[in-house]
């Protein structure tokens, strides 16, 4: 049913013109080459195959995490932009994950790039059932209760102020600690300003 209604509208949007084909693509703006590449998809069976995870669930959670939450590029895979063109690294999955370099315009580098940002309305992740988000704040409290579970309290978490406290916070390591003994605390005593280098100057006589 669902194969059915995708390729009914697909040739709707075609028929209104809607559909725009770029690079190798651009041949399926022909009726005739559009009816053949969708031929194969109506004989093909559209199911989902799902099965246990390896490495349980926690794994898949962190594999779908890298996609649903990252932009389509990320900015050390680019090299340079060198009139008006765009060069960047990419993976050929195709040649044993080598990893090779390619140069587009400009141009055709952000219509690429904008492939990948939804249209107004579509959202990247859905909730439904008790994490929808019409019934999400009712629903949880409903569970919470179900479950005899304490309410849940608001915490507020005020990020550290001081340089010292976020690196330790991150780290682990204390700043203030002799990292000699690792009992002592370090006080700052005073400041010893760099070393000026002058430049020689040119004799000019």
């Amino acid at each position: 049913m669902f194969r059915g209604l995708f390729l009914r509208e697909l040739e709707h949007a075609f028929a209104a013109g809607t559909l725009n084909f770029f690079s190798a693509h651009r041949h399926l703006h022909e009726p005739a080459a559009f009816r053949r590449y969708l031929a194969p998809v109506r004989e093909a069976e559209w199911v989902v195959y799902a099965k246990r995870p390896f490495a349980g669930p926690a794994q898949v959670l962190d594999y779908v995490g890298r996609y649903t939450h990252r932009v389509a590029i990320s900015n050390n895979r680019l090299v340079c932009m060198d009139d008006g063109k765009v060069c960047f690294r990419w993976k050929d999955y195709r040649d044993g994950n080598r990893r090779k370099t390619m140069t587009l315009e400009a141009g055709e580098f952000i219509r690429r790039f904008l492939i990948h940002v939804l249209p107004d309305g579509l959202h990247r992740i859905r909730y439904y059932g008790f994490l929808g988000n019409c019934h999400r704040a009712r629903k949880l409290e409903l569970c919470r209760q179900l479950l005899n579970m304490a309410p849940a309290a608001a915490v507020s978490v005020q990020p550290p102020s001081d340089y010292r406290d976020r690196y330790e916070a991150l780290t682990g390591r204390s700043l203030r600690q002799c990292s000699h003994c690792g009992v002592g605390m370090m006080l700052v005593i005073d400041c010893i300003a760099g070393v000026r280098v002058c430049s020689p100057v040119s004799d000019t006589s």
